[in-house]
């Protein structure tokens, strides 16, 4: 399941910074949204602005008439706006969420929202659609009908910018992947650029990361060869998205650029935090939060952005289990999930979640890449392994059976090993992680079993 003797991780740095970006302005519906988003996007255009609570807001003076205040939801830019109009999103609400992508004082990340923002968040939980803002005097139906234009619009330059892609990707086989080491090689750069003219920041991103496969070390060619394979798929898969079922259809939205609104129902459950970790992304910190369902079984991610030196979200202690609700995303498998009401405190435990053998995590990848082939890793708990030094690397082995998986690459200069080898001492272990086709990535430990098989005391051990 390794390939190519295992390739580095792709660089969460710029890309992931450059897609937060990318995924704000593709929400433009033409171009001139799009600058004024640019030029809204500045502390001097604002007052009284902040964000907290899944939101931002803020308040522009304006010059012949009350102030223009304006809150977006940051998860699927629904807004609220005192500006005239027209196509949606306004400059405004873009600008906003512009400023919430990047690091700057003018955002108050500390406070409370103020009154009229929480009633707007109230009245929109209590039944206004995600995504949706009519101007005054315009109807529920009328505002539909503007949306679903603007949805199709967006389609037909994602579409277009997907056949200009497709064409690109032929061209490129045809003469030859020898050039593309070559120093000052732009088309990917370029290419990446006409994906966000067309909307499409997924796209952008993936044609990217290609310009640094060249520079990752023997064998390239073999691994830039599957990578063009994969967005080629991903291409295909969009140009052909009315023949595809439901649920994969959805995944390729999400994996092209699209965004998408949690969907119902909600599942209440006591969910254990398995993981939670940060990965600086430039002027962007993103958070990552893996939960496990003890009843419905489930494996929810949960993702939050903040700027660098500030929490993305509060955090979540590695053991602990809530009593709460968590909304699944569509699309992507199912993984990803938003955290809805809480009831109660989080309690800790010692109880490490439910795992499997080495085999077991083999097929559920497996499984995973069938409904989503762009999946990099599946999260996956291995019950009674041992870390065991293999080469240059380390290996999980089972106890029992003797199979074992690779360790990421990625995880070999991390402390988080040596934690995992002191904790294990030679017994087995119960490790949650991420595992695909670059190894496996420990993420979390739950103590050794004693000599006679009962589970030591202590509680999950954080190791990313």
């Amino acid at each position: 399941m390794v390939s190519q003797g295992g390739g580095p991780w792709r660089s969460a740095g710029p890309v992931e910074e450059r897609q937060a970006v990318e995924r704000v302005l593709a929400l433009a519906p033409d171009v001139e949204s799009r600058e004024a988003g640019r030029a809204f996007a500045s502390e001097r255009a604002w007052s009284a602005a902040g964000c907290g609570e899944g939101a931002v807001w803020g308040v522009r003076e304006a010059a012949d008439g009350p102030p223009h205040r304006t809150a977006v939801v940051t998860n699927d830019a629904s807004y609220t706006c005192g500006c005239p109009g027209g196509e949606a999103p306004c400059g405004h609400a873009l600008g906003l969420l512009l400023l919430h992508a990047s690091d700057t004082p003018v955002l108050d990340r500390t406070q409370e929202p103020p009154s009229w923002v929480a009633q707007w968040l109230a009245d929109r939980r209590a039944g206004a659609t995600p995504g949706e803002t009519a101007a005054p005097g315009t109807s529920a139906g009328s505002a539909a009908r503007a949306a679903a234009r603007r949805a199709e619009r967006r389609a037909e330059r994602v579409t277009g910018g997907a056949q200009e892609l497709d064409q690109r990707l032929i061209d490129l086989l045809r003469d030859g992947l020898a050039a593309a080491d070559r120093p000052g090689y732009g088309l990917w750069e370029e290419t990446a650029a006409r994906m966000v003219d067309a909307q499409a920041p997924g796209l952008a991103a993936r044609v990217r990361e290609l310009g640094s496969v060249a520079a990752s070390g023997p064998g390239w060619p073999a691994r830039l060869l599957e990578e063009c394979a994969l967005l080629r798929l991903l291409d295909s898969a969009w140009l052909g998205l009315d023949r595809l079922p439901g649920p994969l259809a959805a995944t390729v939205r999400t994996r092209v650029g699209l965004t998408a609104s949690a969907e119902g129902p909600p599942v209440r459950d006591h969910w254990l935090v398995l993981a939670q970790y940060d990965t600086p992304d430039g002027r962007i910190v993103t958070r990552r939060t893996w939960l496990h369902g003890r009843a419905s079984g489930h494996t929810m991610l949960l993702l939050s952005y903040g700027a660098p030196g500030r929490a993305p979200a509060p955090p979540l202690p590695v053991g602990t289990v809530l009593d709460a609700e968590v909304t699944p995303y569509p699309g992507g498998g199912g993984l990803r999930g938003e955290l809805g009401p809480r009831f109660g405190e989080p309690l800790a435990t010692t109880v490490p979640p439910p795992g499997g053998t080495t085999a077991d995590a083999l097929a559920a990848y497996g499984n995973a890449l069938r409904d989503d082939p762009w999946l990099d890793a599946w999260p996956v708990t291995l019950r009674g392994v041992i870390p065991t030094p293999s080469g240059d690397g380390w290996q999980l082995v089972g106890a029992a059976d003797g199979s074992a998986l690779p360790v990421a690459p990625a995880a070999l200069s991390r402390p988080g090993l040596w934690k995992l080898v002191a904790l294990s001492g030679g017994r087995p272990l119960t490790v949650f992680g991420e595992f695909g086709h670059r190894g496996f990535d420990p993420l979390a430990a739950w103590c050794a079993e004693t000599s006679d098989g009962e589970e030591a005391p202590g509680g999950a051990v954080a190791l990313a």
